[in-house]
């Protein structure tokens, strides 16, 4: 993975995509580089909100306890999102755990210097508005389908989400292009692990997914999307 400050690095970035090659250039110097090998902890649920988050290669998965002891998948992260910046611009604590699903590179910034990028460059201000509603928009999304919406519609939804975010094509179809267990996708469409696989089983059966244990390669999207949207005969 890279490791040299390239701004080039930030281009179509949640938060930078305005700024131009100087801009940029300003950014990335005022930040830390880090690589996040498989599985490192990027910050932790309750920890304090101070430092501000950019992924620059590779997936983060974001994950909640629930009072029950378990956790949730709330979402994956991928290259150029921002992750843990509104709670620290807020002054809050981080609420949920930040976990490298594989090999990262991440900039980080702490709050102050934010800020003071933000007033050096208002238009990262305004894009961090945006993602942060575009973000609410798709968690009121995802609460109205676990509340409306049948369960093999729900895993249909999610995985379609997946494949916008992060599809690859490839000759057997659209993968994935990284690992996510059956668990973590029932932890995202509040269902089961036994109801995932069982759906799984019943797609990769018909030809709609190729799945294994840690990847999911969709070989009929439209089928896929009709199932999502409800539309399947």
């Amino acid at each position: 993975m890279l490791t040299v400050a390239d701004p080039n690095l930030l281009i179509g970035a949640d938060l930078f995509g305005d700024l131009d090659e100087e801009g940029r250039r300003a950014v990335m110097n005022a930040g830390s580089l880090r690589r996040l090998p498989a599985g490192r902890v990027v910050f932790s649920q309750g920890d304090p909100g101070v430092t501000c988050h950019t992924l620059l290669e590779g997936r983060v998965k974001i994950l909640q306890s629930r009072p029950d002891g378990g956790q949730s998948v709330i979402r994956f992260i991928g290259p150029g999102e921002m992750f843990g910046t509104v709670a620290a611009l807020m002054d809050r604590p981080f609420p949920a755990d930040a976990v490298a699903v594989v090999d990262s590179l991440e900039i980080f910034w702490t709050v102050g210097v934010m800020r003071q990028l933000m007033t050096r460059f208002p238009e990262i201000a305004l894009r961090s508005t945006a993602s942060a509603g575009n973000r609410m928009l798709e968690l009121q999304s995802r609460v109205g389908e676990l509340t409306g919406e049948r369960v093999e519609q729900r895993i249909a939804r999610a995985i379609v989400r997946l494949i916008q975010q992060a599809g690859c094509r490839t000759d057997a179809g659209i993968e994935i292009n990284f690992p996510i267990t059956r668990q973590e996708l029932a932890e995202m469409t509040g269902s089961t692990l036994h109801t995932v696989s069982r759906t799984l089983a019943a797609w990769d059966d018909t030809g709609i997914t190729a799945s294994s244990r840690r990847h999911i390669v969709v070989t009929k999207p439209r089928t896929l999307l009709a199932i999502a949207e409800d539309s399947a005969d």
